[in-house]
């Protein structure tokens, strides 16, 4: 390990983007924690401690949220942005053609970066709407005031996310969340010995076992794929011999990596949120009906399984959102290989679909535990602050094999320039 980081400091380019972006997520946390005038930021924190679905949105905007700074919505507008052009993708012909080739992809991506100002208006002027108990008396020019201030701070962490991405260390995005997920570890773990007791002392070790044994398993799981083998035909053509090699198709177990957990997320804070509206509606069986849905969610019980079977069917939603059967046996069928004892075409398709089903199902378990994780330890340890967040690990593991894999790559390509 020593060498690989005595050759990445030795690479004087891979250093320089190393430290740049270093530099940029320090700007982020600092950006962070400067709030917008006129809120009160303990009571605010207080309840994001206390309310999953809001702990749960503050953490993928960065943990700018909880303190109502300026990068109040972090990267979350630009995700659903990006969420949204996937599924259009799904249904107009056009836009998935246009992902096909480089202009396409560029045009693409524009769309989803003017899409995302919108988003970040509509969800800033949400989140103002569901705290305005918890700011001072505000004016509709303040509102505005906050909606621009807001929006153009998503777009400055978009920026932010495209200049990361630009250095080949990592995903922009997913190093914005990733710095906001370590950024509250210390807190936490100061939070947790502050009110240590002795007593608790078991509970602790069979907290960090758990914690060893999850980030075991997320590695375990996201590096886990199953190699279908391919046969190349083989042709002879004059007295030379061409393919007949053996490959492999891999399928990933996870294929939606945390994807699933942000659909989830978004379907099931969208009752609560608009409860939160209608509460004291002058029509009583609006009003009753929008407390009957917020203590609903706020039964840990029945949050935890609508959590769970969101994040399950969701994991199989985005895989054929993402995984086309039809497209792999037809391109393999042009190619002139096949899938040893399965004939091409139709059969290959069905077996590469029924054979990706089987694996999701293992994925679609995992990813659901892991989201309801939080909920199983603070049932057991009755410790709020040990509620280990099993989608923060997921998101911060995930980022550290996609970093490590990235900076490997860069070391053998020099190795190779230097032969």
């Amino acid at each position: 390990m020593w060498d690989k980081i005595e050759k990445i400091w030795k690479a004087r380019d891979l250093r320089n983007n190393i430290l740049f972006v270093l530099a940029l997520l320090l700007v982020y946390r600092l950006i962070a924690h400067i709030p917008v005038p006129g809120v009160n930021i303990a009571a605010l924190q207080n309840l994001f401690a206390s309310n999953q679905a809001l702990g749960l949105l503050n953490l993928f905007s960065g943990g700018g949220m909880r303190n109502f700074s300026l990068v109040l919505m972090g990267v979350g507008p630009y995700i659903t942005s990006s969420i949204i052009f996937q599924l259009l993708a799904m249904i107009v012909p056009s836009l998935e053609q246009m992902q096909k080739d480089e202009v396409g992809r560029q045009k693409v991506t524009m769309w989803t970066r003017w899409l995302t100002v919108p988003l970040a208006m509509l969800q800033s002027y949400g989140m103002i709407a569901l705290l305005r108990s918890y700011l001072s008396q505000i004016t509709p020019f303040d509102v505005v005031s906050i909606m621009i201030t807001t929006t153009a701070g998503t777009v400055f962490l978009m920026w932010l996310g495209e200049l990361i991405s630009e250095k080949k260390i990592g995903n922009g995005v997913s190093m914005i969340i990733f710095a906001g997920i370590v950024a509250r570890l210390p807190q936490d773990i100061l939070q947790t010995f502050s009110v240590y007791d002795p007593s608790k002392l078991f509970t602790i070790m069979a907290f960090v076992v758990v914690a060893v044994v999850t980030v075991i398993g997320i590695v375990i799981i996201n590096e886990g794929q199953r190699n279908i083998p391919v046969q190349h035909a083989r042709q002879i053509r004059g007295n030379r011999t061409f393919g007949g090699t053996t490959t492999h198709l891999p399928l990933r177990v996870n294929m939606g990596g945390v994807i699933p957990i942000i659909f989830a997320i978004s379907v099931i804070l969208f009752p609560e949120m608009i409860a939160q509206f209608f509460q004291h509606a002058k029509t009583e069986w609006i009003a009753n009906a929008a407390v009957w849905i917020m203590h609903a969610w706020s039964n840990q019980l029945i949050y935890g399984i609508m959590y769970f079977v969101l994040v399950f069917a969701f994991t199989y939603f985005y895989t054929e959102v993402i995984f086309h059967p039809d497209q792999i046996a037809e391109n393999l069928q042009k190619q002139g290989a096949f899938i040893p004892g399965i004939r091409p075409g139709i059969q290959t398709q069905e077996y590469l679909a029924n054979t990706t089903y089987k694996i999701i199902f293992v994925g679609a378990l995992f990813l659901g535990l892991i989201a309801v994780l939080p909920l199983i330890i603070k049932s057991f340890t009755q410790i709020g602050s040990l509620a280990i967040g099993g989608t923060s690990i997921l998101i911060v593991v995930a980022v550290v094999i996609d970093m490590v894999k990235q900076i490997e790559a860069q070391l053998t390509m020099r190795e190779y320039e230097g032969m």
